[in-house]
C-alpha cells in the first residue's frame, strides 16, 4: 500500500484508504487530501511523488499548480471585499474600471463575471500564452472587446478571463493585485500556503504538473477562443511568476481547504474573521442555471462557485483533477490536489469526488 503521511482522525479512515488506493492504482503520482470541519483539520494527508520519475517524495510542504481551483480564491477575495462594503457585486464592472464600458459592455455587472455570464469567455484572435504574463496588456484587451452575448442570459465558462476581470476590479478598488490582496488579507492571516504569483524562493517545493497521458501535453478541451494553454506551460518560471487569477494558483489540499473554510465557518476561522455570515452566504446566490456553452453540461452558478444540487454547498475544480467542496451546513471543507492530470473532458475525473464521498462517510460515522 502507498506510504501515506500526515494525520487523519479514525472516523475519516475512508479518506486515507481512498487516497492510498488512487496512488496504488496508478491514477496518481503524488497527491494531497484535506478535510476541515469547523475550521479544524480532521484530515491532512499526502503521499506519492512530486516528479514524474517517482524519485522525489511528495512532502508536507509540496505545492503544485491547481488550475481552476484558483478561481475559488479569486471569488473569495471578491466576496470578502463586497462584505466590507468596497465592492457592489450588482454594480457594472465599469463603475470601478471605466475603460471597460467600451464596445457595448456598460451593462456587464460584477456578478455576471463571477457566474461566467459576462460574454467575455475568451480573447480576440492573436493572444498568446506569453501575453497572459502582461497584466496591463491583457486587461486592456479585455476592456476593448465586445461581449459575445447579452450579459446574464447565457453562461460560457470564462476559463482564463474571469481572473483578469475580477482581478482588475479588485486592483482598481484596493490598489493591490489580486495575488497581493489574497496574500495580505486572506492567506496571510490564516497562515495558508497558497500563492497567485509564486515567488522564486518556493520553486524547490513545486511538484510540476504531469500532463494528461492522452494526448500528451493536451490543451484543455473546454477552452473558449485563444490562447491555447498547454499543461506544460504551468511548469515554466514565467507562468509561476505571473498572476493569472483564474488558473495559476499554487498550493496543496491543506492550504486550499484552510482558506475555503472561511465560507464553511460563516466567515470566521480559528478566531480570524474575514467576512460576516451573510457575506459568505452570497456564494450560494444562484446567478444562472443552464447548459454551459463550453462545458456542455448543466451548471448552477452562484457568486464565483458552482452550487451543488439542492444542498447548501458549493464547489469548483481544476483542469486535470484538483477539487474543493464546501458544505455550509456541515461546516466542512474537502480539498484534493495532485500533480498527475487526468483529462476526461469538461468536468474532470472521479478522484476528487471519491475523496469528498469518503469525507461524508466520516461525518456519518460521527453521528
Amino acid at each position: 500500500m502507498a506510504d501515506i503521511q500526515g494525520t487523519c482522525e479514525d472516523r475519516f479512515h475512508e479518506v486515507r484508504e481512498m487516497l492510498a488506493a488512487s496512488l496504488d492504482g496508478g491514477d496518481d503520482v503524488g497527491a494531497s487530501a484535506a478535510v476541515y470541519v469547523d475550521g479544524e483539520p480532521v484530515v491532512d494527508l499526502w503521499g506519492g511523488y512530486a516528479d514524474a520519475g517517482r524519485t522525489v517524495p511528495w512532502q508536507r510542504d509540496t505545492i503544485t499548480n491547481v488550475w481552476s481551483t484558483t478561481k475559488t480564491m479569486t471569488a473569495l477575495c471578491a466576496l470578502i471585499l463586497a462584505d466590507r462594503g468596497g465592492l457592489d457585486l450588482t454594480a457594472p464592472v465599469a463603475a470601478y474600471w471605466p475603460e471597460f464600458a467600451a464596445a457595448g459592455k456598460e451593462r456587464v455587472q460584477v456578478r455576471h463575471v463571477l457566474s461566467h455570464t459576462a460574454g467575455l469567455p475568451g480573447f480576440d484572435a492573436g493572444t498568446t500564452v506569453e501575453d497572459l504574463y502582461d497584466w496591463e496588456k491583457t486587461t486592456a484587451r479585455l476592456a476593448a472587446q465586445p461581449p459575445l452575448w447579452e450579459p446574464g442570459i447565457e453562461s460560457g465558462y470564462h476559463a482564463v478571463t474571469q481572473g483578469y476581470l475580477i482581478g482588475e476590479v479588485v486592483r482598481r478598488i484596493t490598489g493591490r493585485t489580486l495575488g497581493t490582496f489574497l496574500a495580505e488579507e486572506v492567506a496571510g492571516p490564516l497562515g495558508a500556503d497558497f500563492h497567485i504569483g509564486l515567488p522564486p524562493e518556493h520553486d524547490h517545493r513545486v511538484a510540476p504538473v504531469i500532463p494528461p497521458s492522452d494526448p500528451p501535453g493536451a490543451a484543455r478541451p473546454d477552452a473558449p477562443p485563444g490562447p491555447e494553454i498547454r499543461a506544460a506551460d504551468a511548469n515554466t518560471a514565467a507562468w509561476r511568476r505571473a498572476e493569472i487569477p483564474a488558473v495559476n494558483g499554487h498550493g496543496n489540499a491543506r492550504s486550499v481547504a484552510a482558506i475555503q473554510s472561511v465560507l464553511a465557518c460563516a466567515g470566521t476561522v480559528n478566531g480570524v474573521r474575514l467576512s460576516s455570515p451573510s457575506g459568505c452566504e452570497r456564494a450560494l446566490e444562484e446567478q444562472h442555471y443552464g447548459v454551459d456553452r463550453y462545458l456542455g453540461a448543466p451548471m448552477r452558478y452562484g457568486m464565483g462557485y458552482g452550487i451543488y444540487g439542492g444542498q447548501r454547498a458549493c464547489f469548483w475544480g481544476g483542469w486535470g483533477g484538483s477539487l474543493v467542496f464546501i458544505d455550509f451546513d456541515a461546516r466542512m471543507t474537502v480539498a484534493y490536489v495532485m500533480n498527475q492530470m487526468v483529462d476526461q473532458g469538461g468536468l474532470g475525473d472521479e478522484r476528487g469526488l471519491g475523496i469528498v464521498l469518503a469525507a461524508y462517510g466520516g461525518l456519518a460515522a460521527a453521528n
